[in-house]
């Protein structure tokens, strides 16, 4: 159980906040308690990581009225209300204004133990929830997630910028896993409809009835909110776009025609903005044979082409490196090192599957690494072995060796958050030096600390 989620317990009786607090505590739960429904209140709100136990009757504002002020802040916010004998339609009562559950005293520990876990599993689906929400309307944020420093990485977050800021609709193109969804998120967050709606929808998923229901309507669900319908600026993603089925692209060119027709230079209120993104998978037909022609020139007004892992050079290294420190975090482990002969394996593997082939290899790299780093260099020598479509040029010595000289740096100054000194001692560099290679590799010391 994480120590950041706990268990917020009110009683106005202090063995029975003392003997809850124990027991959940025995049972691995960390604790809060109060003794009246103010107090706690004034230390719980939206942003609470944990869930609420509460008795029903307490002098003062009751476990019902409670429920209600925290629902006010929160509707999601687990409460479990404790009742005496007498109290069992309150009880029922509030869960029909949202309460979690209810026991009844005497209670069983068991039960409370089990109520608390599910509890706090739904209270943290709720935050990662909101935190995930909170990124992906965070240009910024996910700006940063493509990381990078090639020059085809510099001018994708340049073209991004400039994008979210237009009106025309957009085509991403690219081969599977170079992250097109998220540059997708990341030109909707940038522009004028960060924190509006993004609506996405695979066209190969969703059955054809169910590709109209949300493009077009009419809606027989209270989940389905059809785009057409929309009153608000939003965005909407078409993932797949090139397995429309005909009649679906003539309903869109329509709907794009009329949208496009009624907001020309004119009122923005009921703009959709359409996002296409379609990959280029080998032996495929192009994008152009699979669209309607005017179809496709309406999509594709603004085009955005994402360059492929091989093309990006050193990046390979940088996202390895990052992935490899996260995978390590989530398990408990120190990241690996790899050699100077592991990096160079990482250059020379051609990515068919791009960066979610990597991110598959960092994770599986931190697992074997706790069997020693002969097993990370098969790993990495595996990649590298992987045969090519075509050859790459190869690329200057020094071009490897740089690249292997940042991650180096990267992952010390990770280590050390930021602690230049530190750094300094580990790699046996003086400062001058390791400040003149942080400046030509575009590391600050800022964005470790």
């Amino acid at each position: 159980m994480s120590d950041e989620y706990k268990i917020a317990i009110i009683d106005d009786e202090a063995h029975m906040r003392d003997s809850i607090s124990q027991w959940l505590e025995l049972s691995g739960f960390k604790t809060l308690s109060f003794e009246n429904a103010e107090a706690a209140l004034a230390e719980i709100g939206s942003k609470f990581k944990g869930v609420v136990v509460s008795d029903i009757r307490m002098p003062g504002m009751g476990g019902m009225e409670m429920l209600k002020r925290l629902h006010s802040a929160d509707p999601n916010l687990p409460v479990i209300l404790i009742t005496g004998h007498g109290d069992v339609q309150m009880a029922v009562e509030a869960m029909q204004i949202g309460a979690y559950d209810f026991m009844e005293k005497p209670f069983d520990p068991e039960r409370l133990a089990d109520l608390a876990k599910r509890a706090i599993a739904a209270r943290k689906l709720t935050m990662e929830n909101r935190a995930l929400r909170r990124e992906l309307s965070d240009g910024t944020v996910l700006l940063r997630k493509l990381m990078g420093t090639s020059p085809s990485i510099e001018k994708l977050r340049e073209d991004i910028l400039d994008i979210a800021f237009a009106d025309s609709h957009v085509m991403i193109c690219g081969e599977t896993g170079t992250g097109k969804s998220l540059i997708a998120h990341a030109i909707h967050a940038c522009g004028p409809r960060q924190g509006k709606d993004f609506i996405t929808l695979n066209c190969t998923a969703l059955d054809e009835e169910t590709l109209s229901k949300h493009l077009f309507g009419p809606s027989d669900s209270a989940d389905i909110r059809p785009v057409a319908e929309m009153g608000e600026p939003c965005t909407l993603c078409l993932e797949d776009v090139g397995e429309l089925s005909s009649d679906l692209q003539a309903r869109l060119l329509s709907f794009i025609e009329a949208l496009d027709g009624g907001n020309d230079g004119g009122d923005d209120a009921t703009r959709v903005r359409i996002i296409s993104v379609s990959s280029l998978d080998e032996g495929s037909k192009p994008l152009k044979e699979r669209l309607r022609p005017e179809l496709y020139f309406r999509l594709a007004g603004m085009e955005i082409m994402v360059p492929t892992l091989r093309e990006r050079g050193e990046d390979t290294l940088v996202l390895f490196s990052r992935f490899t420190q996260l995978f390590a975090e989530e398990y408990g482990i120190e990241p690996p090192e790899i050699s100077a002969t592991d990096a160079a394996n990482l250059l020379k593997a051609q990515w068919p599957g791009n960066i979610r082939q990597l991110q598959n290899l960092a994770e599986r790299v931190v697992m074997q690494s706790q069997h020693g780093a002969e097993e990370v260099s098969k790993l990495l020598a595996s990649a590298a072995d992987e045969p090519a479509d075509e050859a790459p040029g190869e690329k200057p010595l020094k071009e490897h060796v740089e690249a292997f000289e940042r991650m180096l740096i990267d992952n010390a100054l990770r280590r050390h958050s930021g602690s230049v000194a530190k750094v300094m001692e580990e790699l046996v560099l003086p400062r001058r030096t390791l400040n003149e290679k942080m400046a030509k590799y575009g590391l600050s010391r800022s964005d470790y600390l």
